[in-house]
Formats: C-alpha cells, sequence, structure tokens
C-alpha cells in the first residue's frame, strides 16, 4: 500500500518591530506579513508560520493572515530621560532584561528560518543584540533581514546611529541582508548618505509596499454615499495641527468631508474641535487604504504607511509632512512630490483656506503613479523565497567585508521621467545609560 509522503514543515518566519512610538513599524510589518502568508507557500511548496513581535498593543483592530500570532513584548515609550516602560511598574533595565529574555526564549523554542528586523538592527538598548548572537550560534542556515524605510532621516542624524551600533564585523555577522522599501527613482538613501556604509553592499530595494496593503484590512462598508474628501493623519500622535485646520476647510458642493484624527490621538487635543457642517471627525476608521482608494482627494501626514496606501491608488492626494523632530516624513514628501505622484503643503503654509482651495482643485482629478515601484509586497515574497530555497546555502554573504569608505559601488538606479503633473505641489538588555535608537516609524 502506498503512503502519502507528508507534508514539509511550514517554513517559519519572526518579524520584530520595537514600537516605542507610533504604529509604522507594527503596520509595515503586519503588510509584510500578509504578503508572505498569501504568495510564499505557491513560491516555496511550504506553508508559512509566522511571529509577530510588537511592543505595543494600538488601539485599532489590525487583522493577522493565516498561521501568524503577535508576541507582545511589554512596552517601552520615550520619556524625557529616555525610554522608559510603557506601563509595566519596574524600573527600565529590569524592562529592558525581561524584553531581551522574552525575545531570546521566542527565537531559540520557535527556531525562525528568517527574521526580519525593522528599521533597528539590534532594537531597544541592544535587546535583540544576545538573542541574535545565540540564534546565529544555534541556527546558522536563518536567514536575518534588515528592513529600511526608503527614507531614514537627515544623513548626519543617521550617520551618528549607525556609528553607535559599534562593530562593523559584527554587524555583518548577525546582518545577512538589508531591504529597503521604497523606489530608488524617487530617494536613494544610498546617494542621499542614509545607508550603513557597513551593509551598503547588501543592500536590494524591493520597491514601495504600496500595492496590496488592502489585503491587511477587513472590508468595510462606504463611509458614504455622496463622494468625500478623507483627511488623515495616520497613528495621530502628532497629527492636531493638520485636524484642525481640516475641520475648518471648505469642501465643495456635494461631497462630505471625513477627519480622521488617529487611534493615538491625545483626547485633549480633540476635546473642543466643532466641524464644519458636512464634516465628520472620527478617531479611528478600519479599512483605511480601502477608503482612500474610494475618496475625491485625500489630505495625509507623510509617514510612510500612510503614503503606501496613498500611491496604492489614484486618488489625488495633498502631504502636509511632520517637519520636526525628524526631517524623514519632508524628505519623503519632497522626493514623491518631485516626481509627480502628490502634492506638498509645508506646516508653515497650513490653514483652513489653503486646503479648502487644493481640495477644490483636486477632486476627482486621478493622479497616474505608475511610474512608481509599487510592487514591494510581491518582490518581498520572491525575495524571500530565493533566500530560503534549498539550493540558496546555509548562509548569504560572509562577516567579511567593507567597514568603511572602501564600500564596491552599487549600480545607480535607473531614471524614469515622471508623467506630467496635474498641478504644481505647494510647497537597548545593556545598560539603560547607552544611547538609544531614535524611534521613527
Amino acid at each position: 500500500m502506498s503512503q502519502t509522503a507528508p507534508s514539509p514543515a511550514p517554513l517559519r518566519v519572526v518579524l520584530y518591530s520595537h514600537d516605542s512610538l507610533g504604529l509604522g513599524h507594527l503596520r509595515r510589518n503586519l503588510a509584510l506579513a500578509h504578503a508572505l502568508a498569501q504568495d510564499l507557500p505557491a513560491l516555496s511548496g511550504r506553508d508559512v508560520a509566522g511571529l509577530l513581535v510588537r511592543g505595543l498593543t494600538p488601539g485599532v483592530d489590525l487583522p493577522l493572515p493565516p498561521g501568524f500570532d503577535w508576541l507582545t513584548l511589554p512596552g517601552v515609550a520615550k520619556g524625557p530621560g529616555g525610554y522608559e516602560p510603557r506601563h509595566l511598574g519596574t524600573g527600565t533595565a529590569d524592562l529592558l532584561a525581561l524584553r531581551s529574555a522574552l525575545l531570546e526564549t521566542a527565537l531559540t523554542c520557535f527556531g525562525p528560518d528568517l527574521v526580519v528586523i525593522d528599521r533597528h538592527p539590534y532594537g531597544v538598548h541592544r535587546e535583540l543584540l544576545a538573542p541574535l548572537r545565540r540564534l546565529r550560534r544555534a541556527r546558522p542556515s536563518c536567514q536575518v533581514v534588515l528592513g529600511l524605510r526608503e527614507v531614514l532621516d537627515s544623513p548626519g542624524c543617521v550617520q551618528a546611529e549607525w556609528h553607535r551600533l559599534g562593530d562593523t564585523g559584527e554587524l555583518r555577522h548577525l546582518i545577512d541582508h538589508v531591504w529597503v522599501y521604497g523606489d530608488p527613482a524617487v530617494h536613494d538613501l544610498r546617494r542621499s548618505g542614509e545607508a550603513p556604509t557597513a551593509l551598503a553592499d547588501r543592500i536590494t530595494y524591493t520597491g514601495y509596499l504600496a500595492a496590496g496593503r488592502a489585503r491587511t484590512d477587513r472590508p468595510e462598508a462606504l463611509l458614504t454615499t455622496r463622494p468625500y474628501v478623507l483627511t488623515t493623519t495616520g497613528g495621530g500622535q502628532d497629527g492636531a495641527v493638520l485636524v484642525r485646520a481640516a475641520l475648518g476647510a471648505r469642501i465643495p458642493p456635494g461631497h462630505a468631508h471625513v477627519v480622521v484624527a488617529g487611534p493615538q490621538a491625545r483626547a485633549r487635543d480633540l476635546a473642543d474641535l466643532t466641524p464644519r457642517a458636512g464634516t465628520r471627525l472620527l478617531r479611528c476608521l478600519p479599512g483605511l487604504s480601502l477608503h482612500i482608494a474610494q475618496a475625491s482627494a485625500v489630505i495625509a501626514m507623510g509617514g510612510y504607511n500612510t503614503v503606501n496606501e496613498v500611491l496604492a491608488s489614484t486618488t489625488p492626494a495633498l502631504i502636509v509632512p511632520r517637519e520636526a523632530p525628524r526631517a524623514e516624513q519632508l524628505i519623503r514628501a519632497r522626493a514623491l512630490a518631485a516626481s509627480g505622484a502628490v502634492d506638498l503643503m509645508r506646516v508653515a503654509d497650513l490653514s483652513p483656506q489653503a486646503l479648502s482651495e487644493w481640495v477644490h482643485r483636486a477632486v476627482g482629478r486621478h493622479r497616474d503613479r505608475s511610474h512608481l515601484r509599487r510592487d514591494g509586497l510581491a518582490r518581498v515574497a520572491r525575495l524571500a523565497a530565493d533566500l530560503l530555497a534549498p539550493s540558496a546555502g546555509a548562509r548569504g554573504p560572509g562577516p567579511a567585508g567593507p567597514t568603511g569608505p572602501g564600500v564596491r559601488p552599487v549600480p545607480a538606479p535607473r531614471t524614469r521621467q515622471a508623467p506630467a503633473r496635474g498641478r504644481p505641489s505647494h510647497q537597548r538588555p545593556a545598560a539603560p545609560a547607552t544611547t538609544s535608537p531614535r524611534s521613527t516609524s
């Protein structure tokens, strides 16, 4: 009697984000999890099991893909003196030791084939360093990827962060690959000076994590039967100025206006706000990517995930980026405006009148963004399949390599001509005393 061959064991994936401020890291990894769960089985012939490691519990429902679950670490928050416990009644050193021990146990027991670390290679106060060292000894075949936004911050600030990581040889020993979630024809962090020099030869651009974002959302009913303008701040922890201006904006006749303050908006910032007639103020709106696609126009801040939801659509968009304490959003908005993908308004120019004028020009005018590489989610699944294929070998690049200016040159990105634009744009557990990475989304 013939016997059916047993199914191969699932590929095991861990996606880590430290999550001290905002939902950006978490939402980016969740989008990757959905892409891997959907595409990797067909590409590899194996199912996928995954852990999404997060440092906060968001005040919004985030649906998991099949085979994945959350591992929630005790939270950290930025305080006046640096990182501190978000809720746990202990000191910072005890909290960081606990987080690191939980991470080490998870990596040891789960035994991942692939680990994707969002933005900070060693996490908060190097909490991930000892777990990665043990993982490298126990599972040398595990592929470890550092995932980066296409824009990090001003080059001087970013290079200081990379320098504080220390031993570049160990960094190369622990990090096999770097995926940059963007299009170098729009912004190339190698040319801008933001890329980690020690890992520059391991960088692969995936394209924006834009197309396919809607599968991370639950289907939602239409907001209204009328055409509508949508204003969103992303997570909302720093969007009060935009919310106030948007609530005073006049919207074209026949249109509704939906303003989403964000699940992390402070109650005191919303307490005295009164929307104009025809405008709804919401704290949270599930299925945001779907609503962006259905809107007649969208006004948004410049965080990575919100912008990618915009890029996945043809909806005309005005980006009003945060400009301090980090330059990330402004750099992103400028680059995308120069490519013809969005319009830009500086905070200094923000007012209800300025928003009204933009909306009246923009509603209903679809924006072609097909010149951008927006297939990053599909590309990540293909990259993961290639890394995990049996013929790929035990490890990627070896620990020896460039540690300074002598890095081999990376081919220059291709250039493309943007389409004609419809309108002009407006213009670490180590000692807690060690400097920690800046919280970025």
